[in-house]
């Protein structure tokens, strides 16, 4: 069975947007163009070793990403925690309306043995968390001080959580650390 992997970007003050919900300065290291229309070498090599199987994401994730134009950065099929259903949803995406561990029990079947890569924000992070679903955090720590916002772990329903010793990697314009979740 393939590692689910929580991977998000966060401000080195704990933060995975602004108060708001804006998170362009955080994510200014994914693109390589002005427009942000072009992933950069960095999210290309990322993509191409770690986004194996399938994607769960959260509802806000799908909007704020524009359902990414029906067509999601990564060919791989995408399960989507949500209330409802969307009429407008592309073939690509799966909308589970059951909750977290739903959504991750039929990405992991959509995998056939991959990875499941969940992304979002810090509610289907805490979800994942609580639910014991998680194999590894990783985060892409960016050299920005937000200094308030939307912070990625608050309480957690599960208590305190083990992780073990972070594999690290330095980019130019991030840190990334993996944690694995001990169980």
């Amino acid at each position: 069975m393939g590692t689910v992997v929580l991977d998000i970007t966060m401000s080195l003050d704990g933060f995975v947007a602004t108060p708001d919900h804006d998170t362009e300065r955080l994510h200014a290291w994914v693109f390589s163009d002005a427009e942000q229309a072009v992933f950069g070498p960095e999210v290309r090599e990322l993509m191409e070793t770690s986004w194996t199987g399938a994607v769960v994401a959260g509802r806000r994730t799908y909007e704020v990403a524009g359902g990414w134009g029906g067509d999601p950065p990564v060919p791989v099929p995408y399960f989507v925690v949500s209330h409802d259903v969307p009429d407008d949803a592309g073939p690509r995406f799966t909308f589970v309306t059951d909750g977290v561990r739903g959504a991750v029990e039929k990405a992991r079947a959509a995998a056939g043995g991959g990875g499941v890569y969940v992304m979002g924000g810090p509610d289907i992070a805490r979800q994942c968390l609580d639910e014991g679903l998680l194999d590894e955090i990783r985060i892409h720590l960016v050299p920005v001080l937000l200094g308030e916002g939307i912070r990625l772990f608050g309480p957690l329903g599960a208590g305190p959580l083990e992780l073990g010793t972070p594999r690290v990697r330095e980019f130019p314009a991030r840190t990334e650390l993996t944690y694995p979740v001990l169980k």
